[in-house]
């Protein structure tokens, strides 16, 4: 909005000889102000939220929790939920106030926000407020996320081909100088599996006070030299890695992510004020699994979400082994809550988990140079 209104209309325009409104040009002064603008939306507006959902009655139901896990949650008893309202709100209007709303990729990540934030809003909506219910079923969730993933799929892939794109289908590989594999049609399924994958790992991991949060803006971050990197031809091609035509104006909508998960930790760290619940999670583990997609980084968002990664096949082995033999691999899961039993307390679980990310992260961004 402000690059329509302050760029493209006043650009020429001098002020004291100066022409101030050239900045506005630049992604890496957007990108900084949308961060910024994110993050006071979630610092200011946060106690506002709060205390609206106090008022209404929407408070986390610990009661619904594993028998072992009940203890340690007691005091999380009247703690609000469904915070993430705040961080979808924070990203879509920040996006809309730096953004390049003419800029495809910018507007999908916009859409791919609002339609799993109201995903998890119903999910949350049913946990409340449906007595002993769990939310969603497991169908119910998982389809609607398959659904947008082909979409975004189909039209990710009918966009690069319109385009001329030449890496249009592929899937790229860290580490090796141009190495993909043509996937065909069969990209779109992997956009399907990246996107919902990323989605329910985040919402997995979202368990303790400012923990999902914390790797989210560590995560975030990568990605926000990702998008600028590769979105520029320049850097891409010193770098060896693959260039992506207008990946760079993402950089703007990856900021928001970050700002919008930093002001709300604020109000999510230790202990809790608020959770985020399904809204917030679903919607940014979707919304960086997209901008993976789009940048031709779906490997590497594996590494760089390692913390996820593990929360999310702690859940997957536990459900399979269970099944097969009766017995559990771990305590409890998802992962941090098997270290919660085993001794460690909450800010302990977090901050470690939180370095952990850290080095996933580091080790991401040497795909950057090795290759």
């Amino acid at each position: 909005m402000l690059y329509a209104i302050l760029f493209e209309h006043l650009g020429d325009a001098r002020i004291f000889g100066l022409n101030p409104f050239r900045l506005f040009g630049y992604v890496s002064f957007r990108t900084i102000g949308c961060a910024i603008t994110s993050f006071l939306l979630c610092l200011v507006l946060g106690p506002w939220v709060i205390r609206l959902l106090e008022r209404l009655g929407v408070r986390e139901n610990v009661d619904k929790n594993p028998d072992i896990l009940r203890e340690y949650n007691r005091d999380k008893k009247n703690v609000p939920t469904m915070g993430g309202l705040l961080i979808v709100a924070a990203v879509i209007l920040s996006t809309l106030i730096w953004g390049r709303l003419d800029h495809y990729y910018v507007v999908m990540g916009i859409f791919v926000v609002l339609f799993l934030g109201l995903l998890g809003l119903m999910d949350d909506w049913i946990k409340l407020k449906g007595g002993e219910s769990r939310g969603l079923k497991m169908r119910a969730k998982f389809v609607p996320q398959l659904a947008l993933g082909v979409v975004l799929g189909a039209l990710l892939l009918n966009h690069a081909t319109q385009n001329g794109y030449e890496k249009a289908g592929y899937l790229m590989f860290p580490f090796l100088k141009d190495a993909g594999l043509y996937l065909g049609l069969f990209y779109i399924f992997m956009v399907a599996i990246v996107v919902t994958g990323a989605s329910n790992a985040v919402n997995l991991t979202d368990g303790m006070d400012g923990l999902a949060t914390g790797c989210m803006v560590i995560v975030g971050l990568a990605f926000v030299v990702f998008c600028y990197v590769i979105g520029r031809p320049d850097y891409a091609g010193y770098l060896r890695i693959t260039y992506v035509p207008g990946g760079c104006e993402l950089t703007v909508f990856c900021a928001a992510l970050v700002g919008a998960a930093l002001g709300f930790l604020w109000h999510n760290c230790f202990p809790a004020r608020v959770f985020m619940g399904d809204v917030g999670a679903l919607a940014l583990g979707g919304a960086i699994g997209y901008i993976a997609v789009v940048l031709k980084h779906e490997l590497v968002l594996l590494i760089a979400g390692g913390v996820f990664v593990m929360e999310a096949l702690s859940v997957l082995l536990q459900i399979g082994y269970y099944k097969q033999t009766g017995r559990r691999i771990f305590l409890v899961a998802p992962l941090h809550h098997h270290y919660q039993i085993k001794g460690w307390s909450e800010t302990q679980v977090t901050v470690r988990f939180w370095l952990l990310s850290a080095i996933f992260v580091l080790l991401s961004l040497a795909t950057l140079k090795v290759r």
